[in-house]
């Protein structure tokens, strides 16, 4: 071709474009739906602002770890009560029915079931039969599905068949061979009753170490992709093992599952089964979102940073003692104003031998229950009694994965008032539960347009 060819071909091309464009040649920039920030359920905005961190008074106690400090923390949403066990039980069977359907579907592909045939059939994997692939899901399943160990990554289980629980109603031997593996041997019952092998419940997710891919700029992008496996169910014998010689044996069989008890913070969570269940709750309403075609994604929930969790205890009272002021536990009418271990150990003289339920108490004014009491909560923190001193000033965060020491804020019912302070640290292990930590979770606000600088005194 000659150049005066290319010339012309050149022109048409442009020419072409331009008029099948609607933007008339202008920089208009690329546009996309419009965005309608919605709050998520259960959730309070904490608009951002500057606050002063740390000790507003004297540490009575002398551990000098939280030196006060100004600091600023962008707009985001919380959790306005603790999370309860009814929540965490959605979490816990979500885990366990995935893993059954997935055994299902497995020993259907090996016995050679499909849907027709009914029975375990029936929970076969929806790629069972390829006739009704899109373009893009039949080459993702002949090019992809299969790379991984169990050579069954990337299939996709059927959720659509409701699973069956009555043993009298299990529709094959295959199911029931399948459900036989998820409970105790019977060897291992009593009193005629076969439980949950709750060792089986376990959530594997993935994230990627971003402040490691950033430090690192040569590192691949596959080296910063961590794959965590982590069992779910709470350790119920927490009850047992912090209060020795102590009979507590009614809230280890009873506070997780029953439903007297559904209401109330969920207990015996580890820092790292507590981190789970937000990406399991990034990955539920994600997975909604996908369902009705067009929704935006959501952002990822997560532990609130140690600076946040402060920001919002405080309720935007600066220099508070407690969330609802201080520097007393009791309001004007000789209540007290929180579920924690008051007058020398008298664990019944704020109504409350344990925890409440988590909707309890007058919440803060950023309409938050339960900041201060109740249950120590996990922050996505490690524990520095220096860390106030090198920290941003700016959403300040601390969280070494050397540092097993994760922070918990807020005091419990088992606490004496000086950990309930808004100001006060403490720490547990991160793969320690109980009986008196739990959590609650954040998501971030899009968009920086919501602020607030409180002087409230």
């Amino acid at each position: 071709m000659d150049m005066k060819k290319f010339i012309l071909l050149t022109a048409v091309i442009t020419v072409l474009a331009s008029c099948g464009s609607k933007d008339r040649g202008e920089l208009v920039g690329v546009q996309g739906k419009k965005w309608h920030p919605e709050k998520p359920y259960g959730m309070q905005l904490i608009p951002g602002g500057a606050f002063i961190m740390g000790k507003a008074d004297d540490d009575l106690a002398g551990v000098h770890d939280a030196p006060a400090k100004t600091a600023t923390v962008r707009a985001f949403y919380m959790d306005e009560t603790e999370i309860t066990n009814s929540e965490y039980r959605q979490f816990v069977n979500w885990v366990r029915d995935s893993i059954v359907r997935m055994k299902l579907a497995v020993l259907a592909d090996e016995v050679g079931k499909v849907p027709d045939d009914g029975g375990i059939g029936e929970y076969a994997f929806k790629d069972a039969d390829t006739a009704n692939m899109s373009v893009y899901e039949k080459y993702m399943f002949e090019n992809y599905t299969g790379l991984g160990p169990t050579g069954y990554e990337g299939r996709k289980i059927n959720h659509d068949v409701d699973l069956v629980f009555d043993t009298a109603d299990y529709p094959d031997e295959y199911y029931t061979e399948v459900m036989d593996t998820m409970y105790l041997p019977i060897e291992e019952s009593y009193n005629g009753q076969r439980t949950w092998d709750v060792k089986k419940f376990k959530f594997q997710y993935s994230y990627m170490d971003i402040r490691e891919a950033a430090r690192n700029r040569g590192v691949k992008r596959k080296n910063a992709i961590i794959k965590e496996e982590i069992e779910v169910y709470p350790d119920t014998t927490v009850w047992i093992r912090d209060f020795a010689y102590s009979y507590n044996e009614p809230m280890h069989n009873d506070y997780f599952w029953h439903d007297a008890y559904s209401n109330y913070p969920v207990v015996g969570v580890t820092w790292q089964q507590a981190k789970a269940f937000c990406e399991w709750r990034t990955i539920n309403k994600n997975a909604y979102q996908k369902s009705k075609k067009g929704s935006a994604m959501v952002n990822r929930f997560r532990l609130p940073s140690e600076a946040e969790w402060e920001y919002a205890a405080r309720g935007g009272l600066q220099a508070a003692t407690y969330p609802w002021g201080g520097p007393y536990t009791k309001s004007d009418r000789g209540c007290f104003m929180a579920n924690f271990k008051p007058v020398r150990g008298d664990y019944a003289a704020d109504q409350a031998l344990y925890t409440v339920e988590a909707k309890s108490y007058e919440p803060n004014d950023y309409n938050l229950y339960n900041m201060a009491g109740n249950v120590s909560e996990w922050v996505n923190a490690s524990y520095d009694p220096s860390s106030y001193a090198y920290t941003s000033t700016i959403n300040p965060s601390v969280n070494d994965r050397d540092n097993k020491r994760k922070i918990v804020r807020g005091g419990s019912w088992k606490d004496v008032a000086y950990f309930l302070q808004v100001s006060s640290r403490d720490y547990e292990y991160a793969d320690s539960a109980r009986s008196y930590i739990g959590f609650r979770t954040v998501q971030d606000y899009m968009g920086t347009q919501v602020t607030k600088n409180s002087n409230k005194k």
